[in-house]
């Protein structure tokens, strides 16, 4: 039996990211994973997502726990919580909410909302990557990175 692994913070994001993805997915299962992802973007998660607040809960948790990982019992290191700042600042920055992201002529999606998909996509390639090198591919629903 593998011992568990410790998730990197940095990867919490992409894994939730991933999680919201899914839920699409499986909701509408003709849709491809491209597809998902776009409807992810219609979701009051994205909302959430795009503008913070997601991450201002999570900081709200870490702080109301003095930074102490549950799991671990350890202090969170400040360089740490540098990072996963500096990652909420990269989200929102790619995930502006800009709105009518889609061309009403042919609904095909507008610059601001391809930078938001790329994103999104690299998020839960990296999520899948992570997954497959510490051998917990089975939790894998989107296949981004076969």
């Amino acid at each position: 039996m593998l011992s568990e692994v410790k998730k990197p913070y940095v990867i919490y994001m992409a894994e939730i990211i991933y999680s919201y993805v899914s839920i699409e997915k499986n909701k509408y299962p003709n849709l491809d994973t491209k597809e998902a992802i776009n409807k992810f973007m219609e979701t009051k998660e994205f909302i959430k997502l795009s503008s913070g607040a997601l991450h201002d809960e999570w900081f709200g948790e870490l702080k109301k726990n003095a930074y102490m990982d549950k799991d671990t019992g350890s202090k969170i290191p400040e360089e740490t919580i540098r990072l996963l700042e500096i990652q909420k600042d990269m989200t929102i920055k790619h995930l502006i909410k800009i709105p009518k992201l889609y061309e009403t002529k042919d609904n095909t999606l507008i610059e601001a909302s391809n930078r938001a998909y790329q994103f999104l996509w690299r998020m839960c390639e990296s999520y899948e990557l992570w997954c497959k090198e510490t051998r917990q591919s089975e939790q894998l629903l989107l296949n981004i990175t076969d």
